[in-house]
């Protein structure tokens, strides 16, 4: 309906009825778009109303200050956590994540897509970005014997519980880098996302996913056998522990960096932790 027809309408009622309608019409109008407003507010921080996952881009570009210490991080290695290495390495690196999240496959640096999708900031550089996504550098320090790295879920989207689950089917058997890759490509990110979405019934259709990687019926029957739910749980408390409110997160040492922060913004870190 146009202005011009609406003032029409207006001129018919009686003025204290149109005086009534008027304020109800105004009153309807600033709250949709106070609503609405709110809704392009959360969704420009990367998050969707009533969660508290803020997009990198939201966040300061310096690490966060910390109050976990360099002990709270080293007992991490204590836990029943996807882990290589231990305690003893001069780097200790924590990745809390979700399966699920856009920014953690942007960190994960398996999906340059979504990498392209998120802006020319985290565009990787093999894509002729800038981006050097920091999960592959971890993994190279890790091969390399200088730096321990563990894995910790936490829901900071909220589909990602069975790919964690497939992961540590996989780490049981050597085969958790194989598996994560996998499911932080794109067709993974769809697959837990638009698929999958926690569904128990859905673990033949990620095991078939996952099959160049690892063998399919062994992996539905460790997903359908329930041995992980509990890891699950018991992850979610660490990382709230630690005081992890989003993902995905970082930990170099007891530095923190909260976001899918390029690795060039943590090798400072990672140098000064080698010395």
């Amino acid at each position: 309906m146009n202005t011009e027809k609406i003032t029409k309408i207006f001129a018919m009622l009686p003025k204290g009825i149109t005086q009534g309608v008027l304020v109800v019409a105004l009153v309807l109008s600033a709250f949709f778009i106070g609503s609405l407003k709110t809704k392009v507010d959360f969704y420009e921080k990367g998050r969707a109303p009533g969660t508290t996952n803020p997009s990198p881009a939201a966040q300061p570009q310096a690490p966060a200050q910390s109050t976990v210490t360099l002990d709270q991080i080293k007992n991490v290695f204590k836990e029943n956590v996807i882990k290589f290495g231990d305690a003893n390495k001069k780097v200790l690196l924590v990745e809390i994540a979700d399966s699920s999240c856009p920014f953690c496959h942007v960190a994960a640096g398996k999906n340059g897509e979504l990498n392209k999708q998120m802006g020319d900031r985290f565009k990787l550089v093999q894509d002729g970005g800038t981006y050097v996504a920091p999960v592959p550098e971890m993994k190279k320090l890790v091969d390399s014997g200088k730096a321990a790295f563990a894995y910790i879920y936490f829901p900071g989207h909220g589909n990602g519980e069975m790919g964690t689950k497939a992961m540590y089917c996989a780490a049981e058997k050597g085969k958790f880098w194989e598996v994560h890759d996998l499911i932080m490509s794109n067709t993974g990110y769809d697959l837990l996302n638009n698929k999958v979405k926690n569904d128990k019934t859905k673990s033949g259709e990620l095991a078939d996913f996952l099959k160049q990687a690892f063998d399919a019926n062994e992996m539905k029957n460790c997903l359908d056998s329930g041995k992980y739910d509990a890891h699950l749980q018991n992850n979610i408390k660490l990382a709230t522990s630690l005081g992890v409110q989003g993902t995905p997160g970082f930990f170099v040492n007891a530095t923190n960096f909260s976001g899918a922060y390029s690795y060039k913004d943590m090798e400072s870190a990672v140098t000064a932790a080698l010395k």
